[in-house]
């Protein structure tokens, strides 16, 4: 018998598709499964009606949410060209007093305001833009809801979410102000004016209608607004909007390492500006590291981090760079971030190198006459359990003329708080003239035998006005021993020799005291001359040290003196000679010091800038080869695995194939970064493609709206990198322009560029094509939806400016009062949430637009 084969086919109707197993010409089996809409431009791949409707839900916000972390990996390296080529310089000649020929400085060929409002805002804004652009060509150049709604709710969010996240994210205390104030308004109120404009086209000048030159002048808009803002960064209009550019010129301060308080830092590197503009050359190098090293035990290669997270920190930042960085903190890939690059050690040095006394200290003029200096009369003490409460001396030189404060903390050593001692946290006021204070430490006696220990006393300073008046001395934390005896003690050198290099700047000699901490005690000293000569190799002379009661440690400072020559060693000695209030001389009342010569310190500086180099070279934003790209791509943390962290181990799995794609795109070293910014933007635009079919099946699948998609799901995911973004530039820069200042021109740009260009596009084609009906564009959800954000951006607005003008608010767009701040985090948020809400429901029927 002929065996007899079965046919399978598919058959569909206009509610169902179904495959039918057909055998011997009847139908043996049928699978059938309702007909959606739920199709996009190029998804879905396979057949997807017969899978079940949760499931594919389900799966398409997985893909939606994934699909962000590739949207952001390819506007890093779409940044990273940007980010290049806007770095371009050009060399310019000054004529110079000295021999040495013109004077040679760099200036930046783009001009800040515009290259913000130009390829950086294009940077941030490209999924937006593109979404709209392909949305309308692949929709046979018929409006749809996606790209323009999507344009409307990132904005939402970037003015209120974003706004509401740097203000309450600045440390208690702080501040930041908007520098460029002029530029600000005219970007808010070309950012307000943008969609006010949309209004006027979509509902009033020829309703749900969108003519050609209505497109054109929406796209006029935007140079526009880039004519106008330069002539704002240029100052021309500064009297327009009564701005004094040097008003408010350095009255704030910010520390570049760790997260102390204004002037905190300045105690150690003084007013030293090692990295002018984040450039870095041997000389500059060189001070540096003699500076850093010289008195303490840092490694060549932790100094060459040191180095270049110093120079990277001088380097001025621009929105994109931390852009840049908050996509790779997220997605597990090579740290831009000086603090990044370190291990904990290392970070804890860098953070508390001007604050700690055991760390260098480079400048403590008394002749300081910019800020008070505060700091402990000596560097630690020694007190008997059964004393009580002793007395311990801080210190006020340098500027006598302001009041300032100080606080004043106890820290725990092998000494418990409240078992050995009682905590101190006390904010001592020096007032005008005053020079001294004093602070009771009280010990706790037990009765019982117990070895020798410590505790300590940190200086920190106080949030306020008047913290820009002083900054923190060399010994701002003093070691407190607990030990049993009252004899006065003896006196001693600590080492008989001591070997500086001529580069060092002062030599620092330890006077002990031992055998007892009893009264006050002067010891007088005096440097003899060997084969060094005081005055032309070190500053000699005779001197005296005072030990307060209870101090067990003081040093000598004698300054030498680097000709910068090549010379021998040398030597000079330093005596102790006289001594009071009955305590004795030990036996080592002599030191000899011995400045060597820097030949050997020379060589070590060669390899440090090398090294400094390559850690410079491992923090730079873009790559200059496929070589650079590809590790960056392969490997965890673009190869610095000592530093990653079990996130960054996952997110670089999870975004591996992304990275591994992305990672043929010309690099953005290659060509002046022009080939990347095309290739890359390519890219970002068939990523959007699927960006775009991925959230509108989601919303198909599970019944919502594209108006209300895109204000949530999309405008999020494309919104978050800038987030984090804007929230790092508000802590880590000294004013609020690379947080909140550039978002208003984002706005406008992605209005301009956004809804212009697609615009002109579709009422082209429809002028050629189809000109009886021409580009329509329904007025609907997306006005009510423009009525809501322009009210909401007015408040949000106006807001901000208030912040900057009343004092309740710290007199500052972001951080000032707790209070005050939260509050304005927290309406904005609201703002944000009822634009959400409240867009939603129009969309849905339950409002109805008023027009």
């Amino acid at each position: 018998m002929e065996e007899v084969i079965p046919d399978y086919h598919w058959l569909e109707n206009s509610t169902h598709v179904c495959y039918e197993e057909e055998m011997a010409g009847s139908v043996t089996s049928q699978f059938c499964g309702m007909r959606d809409n739920c199709q996009g431009m190029v998804l879905p791949l396979v057949l997807e009606i017969t899978w079940s409707k949760h499931f594919r839900a389900v799966l398409y916000f997985i893909g939606l949410i994934y699909s962000f972390f590739g949207i952001g990996i390819v506007s890093d390296l779409f940044m990273s060209a940007i980010e290049k080529i806007t770095a371009k310089t050009k060399e310019i000649h000054l004529a110079g007093s000295s021999d040495d020929g013109p004077e040679v400085i760099e200036v930046p060929v783009w001009n800040g305001t515009v290259a913000n409002l130009t390829l950086m805002a294009l940077g941030s804004s490209a999924p937006e833009i593109l979404l709209a652009i392909i949305g309308i060509v692949g929709n046979n150049f018929e409006a749809e809801a996606l790209g323009p709604s999507t344009i409307v709710g990132s904005a939402s969010f970037n003015l209120l979410a974003i706004s509401a996240v740097c203000i309450s994210g600045i440390p208690d205390g702080e501040t930041r102000k908007i520098q460029q104030f002029p530029v600000f308004c005219i970007t808010a109120l070309f950012s307000i004016l943008a969609y006010i404009w949309l209004l006027v086209v979509l509902v009033f000048i020829s309703k749900d209608r969108i003519e050609i030159w209505e497109a054109v002048i929406t796209f006029l808009f935007f140079p526009v607004l880039v004519v106008i803002a330069y002539c704002a960064d240029k100052g021309w209009l500064n009297k327009l909007f009564c701005h004094d550019p040097d008003k408010h010129a350095n009255k704030q301060q910010q520390i570049e390492l760790g997260s102390c308080q204004p002037g905190e830092s300045e105690g150690m590197l003084g007013d030293t500006e090692y990295f002018k503009g984040g450039r870095v050359d041997r000389d500059a190098l060189v001070g540096f590291i003699k500076d850093i090293k010289k008195n303490t035990k840092l490694s060549d290669e932790d100094a060459a981090v040191i180095a270049a997270s110093k120079v990277v920190d001088s380097q001025p930042k621009s929105r994109i760079w931390y852009r840049i960085g908050a996509t790779r903190n997220m997605t597990g890939g090579r740290k831009i971030q000086p603090s990044l690059k370190m291990n904990d050690k290392l970070k804890e040095v860098y953070d508390a190198i001007n604050d700690h006394s055991e760390l260098p200290n480079i400048e403590y003029p008394d002749s300081d006459a910019e800020k008070s200096i505060i700091e402990f009369h000596a560097s630690s003490a020694a007190v008997m359990e059964n004393i009580g409460t002793f007395k311990v001396l801080v210190c006020r030189h340098g500027k006598l003329t302001s009041t300032v404060r100080v606080r004043v903390e106890t820290i725990d050593g092998s000494a418990n708080e409240g078992e050995d001692y009682q905590a101190v946290n006390e904010v001592l006021t020096f007032e005008p003239h005053e020079t001294e204070k004093q602070i009771g430490v009280t010990i706790v006696d037990d009765n019982q035998w117990e070895p020798d220990e410590e505790f300590f006393l940190k200086l920190s300073m106080v949030s306020g006005d008047d913290s820009i008046e002083m900054k923190l001395g060399r010994t701002s934390i003093m070691e407190i021993t607990i030990l049993n005896d009252d004899e006065p003690g003896t006196f001693q050198f600590e080492k008989r020799g001591h070997l500086v290099k001529e580069s060092c700047g002062n030599a620092l000699l330890s006077i002990i005291r031992q055998n007892g901490a009893d009264g006050d005690v002067t010891i007088k000293y005096k440097t003899i001359d060997k084969s060094a000569i005081g005055g032309k190799d070190y500053e000699g002379g005779e001197g005296e040290i005072e030990f307060k009661h209870g101090e067990t440690q003081r040093d000598i400072q004698i300054p030498i003196i680097d000709d910068m020559e090549s010379e021998k060693d040398e030597n000079f000695e330093v005596e102790l000679y006289d001594i009071n209030n009955g305590a004795k001389l030990g036996k080592i009342t002599r030191t000899a010091v011995t400045i060597t010569n820097d030949d050997e310190f020379n060589s070590i500086m060669s390899k440090i800038l090398l090294m400094s180099n390559a850690n410079m070279d491992g923090m730079r934003v873009h790559n200059e080869t496929w070589a650079q790209q590809f590790k960056d791509a392969m490997v965890v943390n673009g190869g610095d695995i000592e530093n990653a962290s079990v996130g960054d181990y996952v997110m670089h799995f999870l975004t591996f194939p992304f990275k591994l794609i992305f990672s043929i795109i010309p690099p953005a070293g290659m060509g002046g970064g022009w080939p990347c910014f095309f290739v890359s933007l390519t890219m970002i635009g068939l990523l959007v493609i699927v960006v775009g079919d991925l959230a509108g099946i989601f919303g198909c699948l599970v019944n919502l709206r594209s108006e209300v998609t895109a204000i949530t799901f999309v405008a999020l995911g494309t919104s978050l990198p800038d987030t984090f973004a804007s929230k790092a530039a508000a802590v880590n820069e000294k004013t609020a322009d690379n947080a909140i200042g550039n978002v208003t021109g984002s706005n406008s740009v992605n209005v301009f560029m956004g809804l212009g260009i697609p615009w002109m596009i579709a009422s082209i084609y429809h002028a050629i094509y189809n000109p009886e009906v021409g580009f329509v564009v329904k007025a609907g959800a997306l006005s009510f939806s423009v009525i809501l954000y322009t009210i909401c951006a007015i408040l949000g607005i106006g807001l901000i400016l208030a912040r900057r003008f009343l004092p309740c608010f710290g007199s500052s767009e972001l951080g000032g009062p707790k209070g005050a701040k939260y509050a304005s985090s927290a309406f904005l948020v609201f703002l944000w949430i009822a634009y959400v809400v409240l867009s939603s429901l129009q969309t849905y029927g339950y409002i109805t637009n008023p027009l």
